[in-house]
């Protein structure tokens, strides 16, 4: 008959039924036996009692182990199984315990199969261990590379494989092309068996479209647009336009992101009650997108109500901060504007020396009259003093290099703008890990707090080799040592070598931040600089003069302020400027001695030849508060700098400069705006004889164009001699205009163009560098759009020819010269191949000069630019339109530069 019920609550009586069964059977034995042999009684009136029955003795309820053996294993030792199991030999064997061992060595995940068995107290465990992996395969996967999954699964080689990594790994591998926007993703595990008991787990991953948010539908808006709020989400709707962005993929984690953006964007316009009632993605009926839809409640907008502050801080006068603040009753509400009079207050109490002030903005809300009612409440702090300066972690620098850029001293009162300025200081040394941060930490009271500068330092020594091309240097090769941080006093040592088709250059340099441990700064530069001017004919490049400048410079400044500084230098260069004579000098008189030919160089280069020692000694007033040097996104930099020639040597002059820089940056959108403005003159101290000889010399003088003015060639802005060629008929005479007048050929590509620099020049400048999504950016990619002004003037009228008629030069006996496609000098007018040569002025030609663009008016151009850290090196890209420009300046729209280090 079966047991109904608890099979485990049963046992215990159909144990006992068993038991009574057998007793009663023993019992009767006996009285059988005897039955057999004795006779049988007569029958008695008074029956006899029959023998009472021997208890039955109780069967135990499980054997005693004897021992415990285990078969099967062979990597594992028995040892080591018998160690997950609690059944030890000379317990009492049950079947609740080999049930716990069954489980326990289930829970190791180490065997494919395992049993127990008892034989009369001898235990046996049989297993069947799971096998080794040897190798893991990705197969199909094509947008997540190996080296993207690899890391994020628990299952490698010489690891035990178990089901359940397997599963964990699927899914996690699913979850990354989700992340991915990839939701169609399929992965299918299979397993190899190899030899030895091991397996090599192969994944077989369909990855499927890339899902796409097709539409973003927004109910329940109405006093803002679906545009102006899709615009304030990250995620995007996929569109052409949308090419180059990361954000049109669906993902979760962003969706949620999504609805707070929508949330602080309606904070900020007063509608303080707003709130998503859902957001819902759904799959297209394709499977490929999704459709996002957001329901809304926008609530009524409100307006600042009573806005005060109430400070239980003694320096802080609740009256006085109130009328200061941002807000004003009446406006509508910004919790934007809360949150940042929150970190002002902050910040403001941290200038006082609390440190741990507590700022709490209360709110009292008023729905019948809309008014948001707010009070910043600055809750009692002590007054908090430094009580040490702990450095830690400079094995190098010395920790008077860092503890000198603190602004806060032992004993100081803490004051949260000198810790800030000191992070900046300190990041802007570039001896140490980015992004660090001064610690503070609770001193041995209250009132005490400890600054901690935990560096890690990073290399300093620079050794570099780059080779390049630009547009204006054509090929370039350079290379330089520096050590930033020599010795570990913050002290700069560098040599570099510059190498290109018109200049070449190699300087020594030095300067220490605290010359003797006082904050004076010093140094000194070395250098000989040879450099080869050039005219454009056309695109053809012509060296106009060579310049070569052998000096050296020494400067020293000191801190006027926390972001000012002077500083003095004194400059000594002796200058030797000279014309190729073959093609500038000729022997006016025909007495052998030759001499620079104003007609071939033009005036202005006869003015500047020769050997000259300049003698210059300069003042700066400088002023930084960026908060990078290297990219910076905040603050601004101004310098005023003034340099006297004179002291000695032969040039005078006096030339004064300034620039001023502001960068921002726009909101936390990623956008950078900066403006520049900087310009100079020059006031000559010496006069010059001759007519149209300017008292300024060439070599001195200010040049402007490319690449600090952009969409200008180098050199492509301000005064400029053009010199043109009559037109020729057939007969090889001038052809004359109605006038009796040559006519001149006008186009510039067929002009010699020299520009001969300026006194005074101004540049300013407008961009905005524009961020891109993450796939871009990770590229190195950074766009901006610009635009520049500015202009070059101020130079004498020079005296364009000594030729009074005005016509082609000759020999010394009167046979016309020819200036060849290879710039020498011939009496040949046409190339080798018989045509004739174009840059020649060819036989009874008018030569006309043209002094063009000696006007301050300003020249206006604007474009984009792109900026990218490419595989071969940094390269920027410019294309630019010219709105407005003067005559004779020289245009150029498209200019790039690009170089690669090895």
């Amino acid at each position: 008959m079966p047991v109904v019920g608890n099979p485990v609550s049963a046992r215990p009586a159909l144990r006992l039924a068993s038991l009574l069964a057998c007793g009663s059977i023993l019992a009767g034995m006996p009285a059988l036996a005897h039955a057999q042999t004795a006779p049988v009684p007569a029958p008695s009136a008074t029956p006899t009692p029959a023998p009472a029955a021997t208890p039955a003795p109780v069967a135990p309820r499980g054997s005693i182990i004897q021992s415990i053996s285990v078969v099967g294993a062979e990597r594992l030792e028995a040892s080591t199984i018998l160690s997950y199991i609690r059944l030890r030999v000379g317990q009492e064997y049950t079947s609740a315990g080999a049930d716990e061992a069954l489980k326990d060595l289930g829970a190791t995940e180490l065997f494919a199969n395992f049993s127990i068995r008892n034989d009369a107290g001898n235990v046996v465990i049989n297993v069947t261990e799971n096998p080794v992996i040897n190798r893991i395969v990705l197969e199909g996967n094509s947008r997540l590379k190996n080296d993207k999954i690899l890391p994020e699964i628990k299952l490698a080689p010489r690891q035990i494989f178990t089901r359940s990594k397997v599963r964990a790994d699927v899914a996690r591998i699913i979850e990354l092309y989700k992340r991915q926007g990839r939701f169609a993703a399929q992965v299918e595990p299979k397993m190899v068996q190899l030899p030895q008991n091991r397996v090599d787990i192969v994944f077989e991953i369909t990855e499927g479209p890339k899902s796409k948010v097709r539409q973003i539908n927004i109910l329940g808006n109405e006093k803002f647009s679906d545009g102006d709020l899709r615009g304030e989400m990250v995620t995007k709707q996929a569109r052409v336009t949308s090419f180059f962005s990361s954000n049109t993929s669906y993902d979760p984690d962003r969706l949620a992101f999504d609805q707070q953006k929508l949330r602080q964007f309606y904070l900020t316009e007063g509608y303080a009650d707003f709130r998503v009632v859902s957001a819902v993605a759904e799959l297209t009926p394709d499977q490929r997108d999704f459709i996002i839809t957001y329901v809304v409640e926008e609530g009524e907008r409100y307006q600042f109500g009573e806005v005060k502050v109430d400070s239980q801080l003694r320096d802080f006068d609740s009256d006085v901060m109130s009328t200061q603040l941002p807000m004003k009753e009446g406006d509508f509400y910004n919790a934007k504007t809360v949150e940042d009079t929150v970190e002002q207050l902050t910040e403001l109490a941290g200038r006082y020396g609390y440190a741990f002030a507590d700022v709490q903005p209360r709110f009292r809300r008023d729905p019948e009259n809309r008014k948001m009612n707010v009070t910043f409440n600055l809750r009692e702090a002590p007054r908090v003093y430094v009580e040490r300066v702990d450095i830690n972690g400079n094995t190098l620098t010395q920790d008077k290099v860092v503890r000198r850029e603190f602004r806060l001293a032992e004993g100081d009162a803490f004051n949260s703008l000198g810790v800030q300025r000191t992070t900046a200081r300190i990041n802007s040394l570039a001896y140490f890990q980015e992004n660090f941060e001064v610690k503070q930490v609770e001193g041995s009271a209250p009132d005490r707090i400890i600054l901690e500068a935990n560096v890690e330092e990073r290399p300093t020594g620079e050794l570099q080799f780059s080779a390049g091309f630009s547009s204006i240097e054509q090929f370039i090769l350079a290379g330089s040592i520096r050590q930033r941080n020599f010795r570990g006093r913050g002290q700069t040592v560098g040599l570099s070598i510059n190498y290109s088709q018109f200049s070449r250059s190699a300087q020594v340099s030095f300067s220490d931040p605290y010359i003797f441990d006082r904050n004076i700064s010093g140094g000194f530069d070395i250098y000989r600089r040879d450099f080869n001017s050039f005219n454009f004919t056309g695109n053809d490049r012509n060296t106009t003069f060579q310049q070569a400048t052998t000096g050296m410079s020494l400067r020293a400044g000191v801190p006027l302020t926390e972001y000012m500084s002077l500083v003095g230098s004194y400059t000594l260069n002796y200058d030797d400027v000279s014309l190729d004579e073959n093609l500038f000098f000729t022997d006016v008189n025909g007495d052998g001695v030759t001499e620079c030919d104003p007609l071939r160089a033009g005036r202005f280069l006869c003015d500047a030849i020769g050997e000259r020692l300049s003698s210059i000694v300069g003042l700066s007033l400088n002023y930084n508060s960026l908060n990078s040097r290297i990219r910076p996104s905040r603050g601004r930099t101004v310098s005023l700098s003034a340099e006297f020639a004179g002291l000695g040597g032969d040039v005078r002059y006096a030339r004064f400069r300034g620039r001023a820089q502001q960068f921002w940056n726009v909101g936390n959108s990623g956008f950078i705006f900066s403006l520049l403005a900087e310009g100079g003159t020059i006031i000559p101290l010496q006069e010059r004889e001759g007519a149209g000889v300017d008292d300024v010399l060439l070599t001195d003088r200010f040049f402007l164009g490319e690449p600090q003015f952009r969409g200008f060639a180098i050199r492509g802005v301000g005064p400029r001699i053009l010199t043109q060629v009559s037109l020729l008929n057939n007969a090889g005479n001038p052809i004359l205009d109605a006038n009796g007048n040559p006519t001149y050929d006008t186009v510039r590509e067929n002009n010699r163009d020299d520009a001969i620099g300026g006194r005074n020049y101004y540049l300013g400048r407008a961009e905005l560098e524009i961020p891109l999504g993450s796939g871009a950016r990770d590229l190195g990619l950074r766009p901006s759009i610009w635009a520049d002004v500015g202009a070059l003037w101020g130079v004498e009228t020079p005296v364009l020819t000594v030729n009074p008629a005005g016509t082609q030069q000759r020999d010394a006996n009167g046979v016309l010269l020819y200036q060849t496609a290879s710039g020498s000098i011939t009496t040949n007018a046409t190339e080798a191949d018989g045509t004739v040569n174009r840059r020649a002025i060819v036989p009874g030609s008018n030569i006309r000069e043209l002094f063009l663009g000696n006007s301050p008016s300003p020249r206006v151009t604007a474009g984009i630019g792109v900026n990218w850290n490419s595989p071969f090196g940094p390269f920027r890209i410019d294309f630019s339109q010219t709105i407005r420009k003067v005559e004779g300046d020289d245009e150029r729209r498209f200019t790039f530069n690009v170089g690669t280090q090895f």
